[in-house]
């Protein structure tokens, strides 16, 4: 008994489910993609906040030859008075573009200022190798935590002993 229906009535929906299917699928390998190119380039970026704060904490400490010092707060990075005219070591305070919050700063062992910044984001880094001669420390780290951009200071001479 026939009910008046071609034979392949359901064909069309079973093709758009499969379109919708294949659809879907390629918007997720899309959406990975995106998101692993959005990390890569927040993780370059990341190195170059890192080394601008460094880089700002050294033309901080060797102002004065005389009397070097650490800079207490991003604020003197910003605004160094030290001087007659001002002088800026850091353009701005760079937010951390891991985590979009604020750099956790790195205190010097004697407590008299901070020689660096880092982030705190606890995500595997992508770059694991390859780095700057600044950042070798950085190769095989275990997350970002571990990429500590830091100014070390030269270690004064001992005085000599006099005879």
């Amino acid at each position: 008994m026939r009910s008046g229906k071609p034979a392949q009535s359901g064909f069309t929906y079973l093709f758009v489910l499969m379109l919708v299917a294949l659809v879907g699928m390629g918007l997720a390998a899309a959406g990975m993609l995106w998101d692993t190119e959005s990390r890569r380039a927040r993780e370059a970026e990341l190195l170059f906040v890192g080394e601008q704060y460094r880089l700002a904490i050294r033309s901080y400490y060797e102002l004065e030859p005389a009397q070097p010092r650490l800079p207490r707060s991003i604020d003197d990075l910003l605004e160094d008075n030290r001087r007659p005219d001002v002088v800026r070591h850091l353009r701005r305070a760079y937010r951390d573009p891991m985590t979009g919050g604020e750099f956790v700063l790195i205190a010097s062992p004697d407590g008299q200022g901070i020689v660096g910044v880092y982030s705190p984001a606890t995500e595997r880094p992508f770059k694991t190798a390859g780095f700057s001669p600044a950042n070798e420390a950085f190769s095989g780290a275990a997350s970002y935590a571990d990429w500590r951009f830091v100014f070390t200071p030269p270690v004064p001479p001992s005085p000599q002993p006099q005879p």
